[in-house]
């Protein structure tokens, strides 16, 4: 009798060839092109407000000094965003800042994608692919779905919203298709807290799709019972042991009731702006409830022989109505967002749809419907990204890089010629015309509609912030002092983490004070009149930086103002008159 015997290198390779057939290595590898990327000193095209990506790092600074977010300092949305941020940038200190703050919450997506690509690899690796590769599309192209400026660049604003959609993805994910019971609920309870310390309306979307998973009898009583109960725990342990929950619900309060005069104006913008995924997504609700209105019918009739409970739920767990209650959620979500990576959460919907189009095969109407509305749904977003990606980092080649001193990694980005060309002659251009930039602002009025988008306004931002630090530091070195605390009078103050020194307590980050900046209290002014340097940018003067030195301008009296350079004033301590004096 003969035996064959395979070599041991045979049966191994077997195996590596074998695992790297599965989603799952497909994701570990994204993961590790990821961490390739960012070890790299990689430029981007400078895109629409990149300046949003500043505050990550200003958020960074106070906590590497020990500043808690929500509890020491304001927070335009939860602070898991920051603390991952603050752990990825001490990894990678040289890496690019938009590609780094939108790929840090890898560190929470990735391995909970991993385990709903493990159990749907036990019954179908190609469902588990069909799961993973759209994930992978907007997760890894640093890009929204909408286009804020006709000109290519990157997407630094919007980061969190983008996250909390690629959050909700995996969620979605899981209820349906994780068939079992123990990953199931931990994967609910991970991902609801994940979204509620991310940004609370992504936690109110997934409380309406969890909701509904309930209702719909994909997650039992018993599981959503223990889903809730370790959500509850990870808030009271995080509450005991900060307290940063229930300031965080009273900061949410805060802000829900600035801004609830705006809901039901965004909620139909929020409509508006996304019609074509709605109006797709809502007609192929409408047609699998017709093609199955009878066996709706027939379901309800035998569910009643038990309970009407019971057949409420076997009702609602069609996918017909799971497309409206999770388009509803998508649409609450985006209200409150200018960029995001919107309705992106339908597509592992869809691949459960597709997965019982064979059925349909006797209803050739009903399945091209079904196949068209599907596509309509899942392609449009994802084609966009990757042209908006091809377009940008395709286009930038002839590109010219920022010059700078002082800037670090935020200066790392580049420009058409034209774009650097207008920003030198704005920079230029300002400081000469004030007095006409004063005058708009006192009328209530930008220079454009769109001046944070304008390319050139970011370039000349970041040029004044490179120029107003070598004016601190020849000031300091001038007068032989030290400026420890500086605070911005601005949407961003990125000078604590280019200098080195510290930012004031409880002084809101992201401050846009038509939206995100309560009315300072006695806290708030206590630490501004401590701050001992407060910059204040002039070119140009604008109406948000106006607003926000009326609100702290009681706090400002004992400071004295003083010219720093063209394009900065500032406000300056008690405590350093002497000096500046002599």
């Amino acid at each position: 009798m003969n035996t064959t015997v395979n070599p041991p290198s045979a049966s191994i390779g077997s195996l590596i060839t074998e695992r790297a057939k599965s989603p799952l290595f497909l994701l570990a590898a994204a993961f590790l092109i990821v961490c390739v990327l960012l070890a790299l000193p990689l430029v981007v095209p400078i895109g629409p407000m990149y300046w949003d990506v500043l505050i990550y790092y200003d958020a960074s600074n106070r906590i590497f000094e020990g500043q808690v977010p929500v509890i020491d300092f304001f927070t335009p949305v939860g602070p898991l965003g920051y603390y991952l941020f603050a752990g990825w940038v001490t990894l990678f200190p040289n890496a690019q800042p938009a590609l780094l703050a939108h790929w840090s919450l890898l560190l929470v997506t990735a391995p909970l994608m991993a385990l709903v690509l493990w159990d749907v690899g036990q019954r179908s690796r190609g469902i588990g692919f069909a799961v993973l590769v759209p994930f992978l599309v907007f997760v890894l192209l640093p890009f929204n779905t909408r286009e804020f400026y006709p000109f290519p660049g990157s997407d630094a604003f919007g980061i969190y919203n983008r996250q909390v959609c690629q959050m909700l993805y995996v969620l979605v994910a899981a209820l349906m298709f994780v068939r079992n019971r123990y990953l199931l609920v931990a994967l609910v309870a991970l991902i609801m807290t994940a979204l509620f310390f991310l940004k609370i309306t992504g936690f109110v979307a997934g409380g309406v799709i969890a909701a509904y998973a309930f209702f719909a009898g994909r997650v039992k009583f018993r599981y959503a019972l223990e889903a809730l109960t370790i959500f509850a725990i990870a808030l009271a342990v995080i509450e005991l042991a900060s307290g940063m929950v229930s300031q965080y619900v009273m900061d949410v309060l805060r802000l829900v009731q600035m801004n609830s005069g705006t809901l039901l104006p965004r909620f139909l913008q929020s409509a508006s702006i996304n019609f074509g995924v709605v109006l797709a997504a809502s007609a192929l609700a409408i047609v699998l409830l017709w093609s199955d209105r009878q066996k709706l019918l027939e379901r309800f009739s035998s569910g009643r022989k038990t309970s009407l409970a019971s057949a409420v739920s076997t009702v609602l767990d069609h996918h017909g109505l799971w497309l409206f209650a999770v388009v509803f959620a998508g649409i609450l979500f985006e209200t409150q967002n200018t960029g995001s990576q919107a309705f992106i959460f339908l597509a592992p919907l869809v691949v459960a749809i597709l997965l019982k189009a064979p059925k349909l095969l006797g209803k050739p109407v009903v399945l091209l419907s079904v196949l068209g509305l599907s596509a309509a749904i899942v392609l449009p977003p994802a084609l966009f990204v990757i042209e908006r990606a091809a377009r940008t980092y395709i286009g930038s080649v002839k590109n010219q890089p920022l010059a700078q001193r002082n800037l670090r990694t935020l200066g790392a980005v580049n420009m058409r010629s034209e774009v650097a060309v207008r920003a030198e002659h704005m920079l230029n251009f300002y400081p000469e015309h004030r007095s006409l930039y004063t005058d708009l602002t006192n009328a209530g009025e930008l220079p454009t509609p769109v001046l944070y988008s304008d390319y050139d306004f970011q370039i000349t931002y970041l040029g004044n912030v490179d120029a107003a630090i070598d004016s601190i530091r020849k000031l300091e070195s001038d007068k032989g002092i030290r400026f420890d605390t500086l605070m911005s009078l601005n949407f961003v103050n990125p000078f604590p983490w280019l200098m080195d020194r510290s930012a004031p307590l409880h002084i809101a980050i992201g401050a846009d004070p038509t939206r995100a900046v309560p009315d300072p209290g006695s806290t708030e002014e206590g630490a501004v009149a401590q701050a001992d340097l407060i910059l204040l940018p002039t070119c140009p003067p604008t109406t948000a930086n106006a607003m926000l030195y009326d609100m702290y301008k009681s706090a400002l009296t004992q400071h004295r103002r003083i010219q720093l350079d063209a394009c900065y004033d500032a406000f300056v301590h008690p405590r350093f008159f002497d000096a500046l004096d002599r």
